[in-house]
């Protein structure tokens, strides 16, 4: 059972967290930071929902998924779903690296474009290494959130 300020204070801290997530995913192939920090604070965020509000008002209420019941929760329903984003992600970054040898490059060199007169900024740089940031952060979001999903199923 949680209190009512540790629940408040929930509400206040998770858009923060994602925010900081957000921000470190996207500066991560210039600065330190990048998918797996990224990745690891999305789930910690889920986390506190998960300790706050219990596992069904974090599958119901911010997944939109069906509560379920423990043996159908891991033998299929938003398990499965959190295994696709696993295996989806580990593609994207997998596929990231093998674009490099299609091209005749090392495996998962990076390479990046600068768009000229872009309203607003000016100029952008656009690297490949965002793409397989994002792999990794899919990859361990999917990963920890499995993992959150079946030992609070329990």
């Amino acid at each position: 059972m949680t209190t009512v300020i540790f629940r408040t204070a929930t509400k206040f801290v998770v858009p923060i967290i994602m925010l900081v997530s957000i921000a470190l995913f996207l500066q991560g192939h210039n600065a330190p930071g990048g998918g797996f920090i990224g990745g690891v604070l999305t789930a910690s965020a889920f986390a506190l929902i998960y300790i706050a509000y219990g596992l069904d008002f974090l599958e119901d209420g911010v997944l939109g998924r069906d509560a379920q019941t423990m043996i159908e929760h891991i033998s299929h329903g938003v398990v499965s779903d959190y295994r696709h984003l696993f295996a989806i992600g580990l593609g994207i970054a997998a596929g990231s690296g093998l674009l490099a040898i299609l091209l005749g490059v090392p495996f998962l060199t990076q390479g990046y474009v600068i768009l000229e007169h872009v309203p607003i900024y000016g100029e952008v740089e656009l690297a490949s290494a965002v793409v397989f940031d994002l792999g990794v952060y899919a990859v361990v979001i999917g990963a920890l959130l499995t993992i959150l999903s079946v030992v609070g199923a329990e």
